[in-house]
Order: structure tokens, then sequence, then C-alpha cells
């Protein structure tokens, strides 16, 4: 019999289906009786033919449309998301009644574009930024009035910038430069990523440097504030005269050509979608079409969620690593603050400080620790060792690629410029990607690292010789095979990775009969750097999942309390691990507890308050002055020479 597996909340269902010539629909509701049965305390569900729903594919969160039949949509053992309207529960939940963010072209952030494209917050214009839109305009107004030669205002594109076009032609030239050049191929960027895409183009625009009309811009606004997405396929730009095939693509469906996406009507013709929202299509004017289309926006869009999502991973990787070392006994005395002061990088400094506001005895002690306080071990494994070197420039390189980021967020990249205050327009080549596409390429490759380390401390807890677990984590070894395959997976995600990280921004094509002669391809150092941070993202839910499956092992020792607060929320969507059962749906769980960062916001408070507590002094005390065989433990002493995690959990 067929079955299907329903993520609702942070539950996963086995739905089987006899009939699969039913619908969509009735697979949401048969889910959503199922999680009632299991969950009493069901968050406020109550009568399931009441509940709206929308339910999507987890691979690629496409939209599924309630009336189409299972057969005709879904296949045997297919994963669907179903997520509850106005569920503040649910990870797709928006609000409502969003607030509002005032776009001015010079502070918007990476994680205000990342709630923009989850649809937390609709857009409008600062006041100042209309006037600057405006008095843009009248300047260029003004050209096409005197019938001044100026590139793409009153010529044609690229090898044709020396053609000049007759006036009664400027409105068809816009237009057809928007239609030629929407030639990309690929499947469309999603809801929240086109979202981000047409935000960040308007922020653009808002600058008031660009020559697009208040009228056109007031458009682009309303159709971004009722969600009407262009289909934007992803692959076609070489990321050099800016994102030209993508963005052009948008501007298509702002036309009313092509097709167009929004939560109330799914794909439809775009002019259908703008008229069922009272939207009128943008009517170009002179330079509109280019003004739309020039750009780096895909390329910095995509890599403001990859800079994110980085952050957050980078954060839980080290609670992750913390924990493997508990699991595996390792020693703290490597992060002792005394070490990283000698080699004062920000981020390795950072990730010391973590490990010790997770691992100090002081703070938090540790029956694992204790057990294992006098053993024969001198030091550890470089995957545990040396994770404040590996994890810390990580952490630096994302610092420093937010920075170019968030730095192009806020840039004017059209060409020509319009400079109102000088009355004049300038050609020059603020449309290149190389920026963002070097910073990226930079990402991946040093995000990557976070999972390489991953995969051998995983190696290491399912290795029963370093380990000293059952082999693999499971009892009944040869019956059950445990994590053996998932450490496969994570090591087939990390050699991926490998190839990934091979930088596109060092390949270069001639394009347009030579005139863009050098190309960034930064639309690709994007797409791979995400692809490269989801691996990361999955080879460290697979390492979660391990470390927690590990403390199993261990009982009824118990770790630090911050880490004892990660096993219970990884417990809450995984059950220990018996025996042999599915176990994609338990890495894709742990997953989402990454991507929501619950891990990060369970272990955040007691990284903070040891952070605030505890500033290292001056030590003048030798590393001898405490005897281990003293009858006065170290724990009862105030700080000095050594952290007390140093002796409360070291090799001696």
């Amino acid at each position: 019999m067929p079955r299907f597996t329903v993520h609702i909340r942070d539950e996963w269902l086995a739905v089987p289906c006899r009939d699969t010539s039913k619908t969509i629909q009735w697979l949401g509701q048969e889910a959503l009786k199922r999680y009632i049965k299991n969950k009493p305390d069901n968050g406020g569900i109550t009568a399931v033919k009441d509940t709206r729903f929308v339910v999507r594919r987890c691979q690629g969160l496409g939209l599924l449309d309630a009336d189409d039949t299972i057969e005709d949509v879904l296949e045997d053992n297919d994963f669907v998301e179903l997520a509850i309207e106005g569920d503040t529960m649910s990870p797709d939940f928006i609000p409502c009644e969003p607030g509002y963010i005032s776009l001015d072209g010079n502070s918007l952030t990476s994680t205000d574009l990342i709630n923009l494209g989850r649809g937390l917050y609709k857009i409008k214009l600062t006041p100042e930024a209309e006037r600057k839109v405006v008095q843009s305009r009248e300047l260029l107004d003004t050209i096409v009035k005197e019938n001044k030669v100026v590139y793409g205002i009153t010529t044609g594109f690229g090898k044709f910038a020396r053609t000049v076009i007759p006036v009664s032609k400027l409105k068809e030239l816009q237009e057809n430069l928007v239609r030629s050049h929407s030639a990309g191929v690929g499947n469309p960027l999603s809801p929240e990523r086109t979202r981000m895409l047409l935000a960040l183009r308007i922020n653009v625009l808002a600058k008031g440097h660009s020559g697009v009309s208040l009228e056109t811009l007031q458009a682009m606004i309303q159709a971004f504030n009722a969600s009407c997405l262009s289909f934007v396929p992803e692959k076609g730009t070489v990321g050099a005269s800016g994102d030209l095939a993508p963005l052009s693509h948008l501007a298509l469906g702002l036309m009313g050509e092509g097709k167009m996406w929004s939560p109330t009507s799914g794909w439809a013709d775009a002019k259908y979608v703008l008229e069922a929202h009272g939207l009128k299509p943008i009517s170009l004017k002179p330079k509109e079409g280019l003004a739309l289309i020039n750009g780096t926006q895909m390329i910095t869009s995509l890599g403001a969620e990859a800079v994110e999502r980085a952050q957050a991973i980078a954060q839980q990787a080290d609670i992750i690593a913390a924990l493997t070392l508990e699991v595996l006994k390792g020693t703290t005395k490597a992060f002792d603050s005394d070490i990283h002061a000698l080699r004062p990088h920000p981020g390795q400094i950072e990730v010391a400080q973590r490990f010790r506001s997770l691992l100090d005895s002081d703070h938090h002690p540790s029956q694992i620790a204790e057990s294992h306080r006098f053993c024969d071990r001198v030091q550890d494994a470089y995957t545990m060792r040396c994770c404040p070197q590996v994890h810390g420039i990580a952490n630096d390189t994302i610092a420093f690629v937010q920075n170019i980021i968030n730095t192009e967020i806020n840039s004017a990249t059209d060409n020509p410029m319009v400079f109102a205050e000088r009355g004049e327009t300038i050609s020059g080549g603020n449309f290149h990607g190389e920026y963002p596409a070097k910073a990226l390429d930079f990402l991946a490759i040093a995000v990557h690292e976070l999972a390489s380390i991953s995969e051998r401390r995983i190696e290491r807890l399912c290795n029963p010789s370093l380990s000293e677990l059952p082999a693999f984590l499971v009892n009944e070894g040869g019956l059950n095979s445990g994590f053996m395959i998932a450490h496969c997976t994570a090591a087939a995600l990390v050699s991926e990775n490998k190839v990934l990280c091979h930088p596109s921004s060092v390949d270069s094509l001639s394009t347009s009969a030579a005139t863009e002669d050098h190309v960034s391809m930064g639309g690709w150092a994007a797409r791979k750097a995400l692809r490269v941070i989801e691996h990361v993202e999955q080879v460290l839910a697979i390492e979660l999942l391990a470390a927690c499956q590990g403390i199993e092992f261990l009982r009824p020792l118990r770790t630090t309390t911050p880490l004892e607060k990660v096993y219970e929320l990884v417990r809450s969507v995984v059950k220990p691990w018996i025996k042999d059962r599915f176990m994609s749906p338990d890495i894709e769980a742990v997953h989402r507890l990454l991507l929501d960062q619950k891990v990060w916001n369970v272990a955040k408070p007691y990284i903070e308050k040891y952070q605030t507590e505890y500033i290292p002094e001056s030590r003048p005390v030798s590393p001898t002055a405490f005897s281990l065989d003293s009858p006065a433990s170290p724990r009862n002493h105030k700080k000095t020479k050594i952290l007390h995690s140093d002796l409360g959990q070291h090799h001696s």
C-alpha cells in the first residue's frame, strides 16, 4: 500500500493511502487527524474540516493543488510539508498583517532581505527616496525631450550602442530589451527567493540613480506587497552586465507577460495574476527597461541568503562539535584562552570561548567529563582539538563576506548612472558582479570546512576503535547497521562539496560580441554556495544525531546543562536509535532544527551568560598550583591560572 510522509510543525507522520485517486486535500486532512490524535495539546487545531492549509513538496517546496489527485502529483513514499494558515507554530508561518520596511537604497541588510523573502514585511519608500527618484526621472525626460544621444536611453544596447533610436520607438526599445533578454533556463526561483530578488531591485532603484519613474517603482512595490512574483529561471546569468536574464524575467512578469505566481492564484499568465490582485502591468518609459534589468541583484539576493545561513550553521557547528567532544571524552584544555590570545584571530577566539561557555565545569558540571578525569590520554585528534582554528576562519570569512554583501545590497549597479544634481548620465561598470562572485566563492570554500571536519568527527563517533562505543552507534550490530550509511551520506556530501568549491569566478567567457569581454560568473557562485551550505547543514545534522545517539550509551551520566538542553531538543523530534528504522526523516527533522536555528537558540542564553560573567584575569599562578591528588577540589577555588574545565575535563 502506498504511503506518504507528511511534515506538520515539528512532527513527521506516515500516512497510508489505499486509494491514490483521492486528493491532496484528503491527504492533508488525514495527516491532520493523525497529528491531533498523537498530540492532545495540538496548539489550537480543533475541527480538521475547518483548518485551512497548504501542502508543498519537501523537495523544492513546490506548491501542490488541493484538488489534484495523489496519483497525479506524488509518488509512493514522497515527503510533503503541510503548513497551516496563520499557524505561529508552523515553520512557514507568515503574519496576517506584516509590518513595513522603509527602503531608501542605503540601509537594507542581509537579515532584512531574508525577512522580506519570508513575507514578514511589506515595503514602502522613504520620502527622501521618492524625491530622489522623481529628480532622476526629470533629468531623463529632459534628455529625451532634447533628443540627446545617451546610451540605453536613445540608443541600442551592447554592440548596438551607436545605433540611435527614434523617439517614437523608445517605448518599444525598452520592451524589446526585456523580452529578448528573458532567455534564462532551468527551474524557477522559489517564491521566497523571488521576493528577495524583487525587494532588492526595488531597494537599488530607490537610490534615485537609475532613472526609473516613481509610478513604475510604486507599481513594483504593489506587486511585491501582493506577492505577485514573476517566473525567474535560476540559470542564464554570467554576472557581467548584471544579472540580465533573471532580472529580465522579473521585469517581464511585471509587464504582464510570461508566467507569475501568487499565494492565491498559483502559477498563471502574468496579466491574469496582476488583474486578480487589482494591479496593472507596468508600461515602460525611456530607459526603464534597462533600469529594471541591469544590476547584480540575483547574485546578491542569493548571496544574502547564503551568508545568513552560513552564519547560522557556523554558530551551531560549535555547539554540535562540543557535544561530540563530550561523547568522545575529549579534553577542554585546547580551548584555554591563553592559547588563543597568542594567535588572536577574532573567529578563533570566539569559537574557543563558545566551547568554554558550553563545557566549563565551574558553570556546568558534567558527569561524563568527571568520569574520565584521570584517564591516560594526553591530547585529542585535530578534529576536536583544532575546532577554534578551523571553525574560526569560517567565522571570520562569513563576517568578511557579509560586509561585501551588505555593501552590494545598498549599491547602485545600473548603467548608465543618473546624477540629477550634476545634470548628466555617466556610463560605468558598477554592474560587474566580481565583488559578490569572489566573496561567495570564498564563502563556499570556508564554510565547506565545517562539513569536512564534521564528517571526520562522525567517523570517530561510528568507529568503535576510536569512540569506545558500539560500532555505528547501535546495539546488536550486524542485525542492525545503525549510523553506517548516515556516515556514508555525510562523506558523499563532503565529496560533492569538494567539486562545488572550485571557484566559478576564476572563469570568464567573452559575451555580447566582445563588448562584455570579462564576466564574473557570479550567478553560479551564488547558487553553488547555497548548495555547499545546504550540504554543510545536512552533514552537521547527521553529526548531531550521532552525538545524541552516543549520549545514550553513556547514560545515566549527564553532560553539561546547555548540552543536555540541546540533547532534549533533538529528542523532541527524533527518538533514540534502538534498532534500525527509516533514517531520512530523522536527518530531515534535525536539519530543520538547524535551519530554524533552534539549536543555537537553546544554547545561546548559556553562552551569553558565560561571556558576561567570566572575563579572563591575569594569571599569576603556575600550572602546578593545584595538585590533582589534592583533597581540596579545584572547583572550590577562584579562577586563576587554569580554567576549571581544564582540571575537571582533561586527560592527565
